[in-house]
């Protein structure tokens, strides 16, 4: 069984890390997004201005909350605003 989560990052999401998609160790019992995310600005502070006009996506469904838990295994999607073109 997996013990990460899989965060993937779009648009100004992606040019704010510096990649497509990261790993990030979870505990078996998972972790809160927030807590989750957090840890990910700590390493990429230009990210923080772009979670907060974000949507987020947990395993294919909107979050509506960053109190939700993630669980080993699960995808969690950054979708900053962005249009088509």
């Amino acid at each position: 069984m997996k013990s990460s989560v899989r965060l993937l990052f779009f648009a100004t999401a992606r040019e704010a890390v510096g990649a497509a998609a990261i790993d990030r160790e979870v505990p078996a019992r998972g972790a809160i997004l927030q807590a989750l995310l957090s840890s990910v600005v700590e390493e990429h502070p230009r990210l923080e201005p772009v979670l907060k006009v974000s949507r987020v996506v947990r395993n294919g469904r909107y979050v509506s909350g960053t109190r939700t838990r993630v669980r080993p295994g699960d995808e969690v999607a950054i979708h900053p605003p962005y249009s088509g073109g």
